[in-house]
């Protein structure tokens, strides 16, 4: 007996210390805290990349003297291309890109697939219709919502076509409990074809002056950056910012199943509630102000998963932090690429993100089999 129950001690030893070691082998919160150190101190240079490129020859250190105080660093011309021009562009512009990158984080841990995308699953388009029902509608009969919600009228109603699009989504996609990833992607892409063809319709309704309003929706765009749209968005893509951190222990479960979740227990119909909600209010927001930009949602989590890990504790966080950062960089070379006309940003999110989506559906083919 005393052989026996050396032999369990030892064997429990070998044990506990190969699961340690395998635990340190596989955890990566030191490089994930190390990563989005860096992504931080990389989202504030390109802030600051962002206002000091461009036709105006105010220099980077202009700008920072102006900002430390000295009225004479910067001329009025200046001041108001940096301070009326492009900083509210990088503002909104790092607000909306981490906003669709933290939406993609989300439905991909929500629907454990990183092919998830509120672009290619056809919420962004939910959002484009609500929002183009407002801008042509909205002097008929949504006239009174328009002038009840005044600024925030149009991402309320991105917000709704989002929302709806995602609910009928994952009641398409889930049965008995069980959410089928094939399904999922041609539902979205129904859903979007739908949405596209409502647009259509209201886009042959719209009059002149709409029309070159609704222009704006067809590859999405920074041009039209105010620190008013910023009013309006940034409280809603900020708040989905806020609630995130907290999904992010219930994500990391269900990645185990759904039922598996329920038994370590998460609140699992809880958890799909707050994070549709939640997606559908950050992209709604950004396609309100932005129009539709694509493949940020899927590019950015994909490569932080695969440099620190699917825990989304860190995931989360550095989607917003890199997602931003991407999308300023890719609106710098809209806009400067081409100069002095610019390109729709969608045009470089696009050509980056479509053979990125190649790429990882190439690798996930065998996976999905589709």
């Amino acid at each position: 007996m005393a052989v026996l129950n050396d032999m369990d001690e030892r064997r429990i030893v070998f044990s506990a210390a190969g699961m340690r070691e395998r635990h340190r082998a596989g955890d990566r919160s030191l490089m994930a805290l190390a990563v989005i150190a860096l992504l931080v101190i990389g989202s504030v240079l390109s802030l600051l990349f962002s206002v000091t490129t461009g036709a105006s020859d105010a220099s980077f250190l202009d700008v920072i003297a102006n900002a430390a105080g000295s009225d004479d660093a910067l001329s009025m011309r200046d001041r108001i291309i940096i301070f009326d021009i492009r900083m509210p562009r990088a503002i909104l512009g790092f607000l909306v890109g981490g906003s669709l990158a933290v939406s993609g984080a989300v439905m991909q841990g929500l629907f454990r697939n990183p092919l998830a995308d509120p672009g290619l699953v056809g919420v962004s388009s939910g959002a484009g219709l609500g929002a183009v029902v407002m801008i042509v509608l909205g002097g008929g009969f949504v006239a009174p919502l328009y002038v009840l919600l005044g600024i925030y009228a149009l991402p309320f109603a991105a917000f709704a076509g989002g929302l709806a699009t995602t609910l009928l989504l994952y009641r398409i996609a889930t049965s008995n409990g069980q959410t089928s990833v094939a399904t999922m992607l041609l539902a979205g892409i129904a859903l979007g074809s739908l949405a596209g063809a409502m647009t259509g319709l209201l886009v042959y309704m719209a009059n002149d002056q709409q029309l070159r309003d609704l222009t704006f929706w067809s590859m999405g765009s920074l041009a039209g950056s105010t620190w008013t749209k910023i009013t309006a968005a940034g409280p809603i893509i900020l708040l989905s910012f806020i609630v995130v951190p907290f999904l992010a222990k219930g994500l990391n479960a269900i990645t185990l199943g759904e039922a598996a979740a329920f038994h370590m227990g998460v609140p699992v119909q809880r958890l799909k509630n707050i994070a549709i909600v939640t997606v559908a209010a950050a992209t709604g927001a950004s396609v309100a102000v932005s129009g539709g930009i694509g493949f940020v949602g899927i590019v950015v989590p994909h490569v932080l998963r695969m440099a620190i890990g699917p825990d989304h504790r860190y995931l989360l966080p550095a989607s917003a932090l890199l997602g931003g950062s991407l999308l300023i960089f890719a609106d710098v070379i809209a806009r400067t690429i081409v100069a002095p006309a610019e390109l729709p940003i969608g045009i470089i999110t696009a050509a980056v993100g479509g053979p990125f989506f190649l790429w990882i559906l190439l690798r996930q083919r065998s996976r999905l089999a589709l």
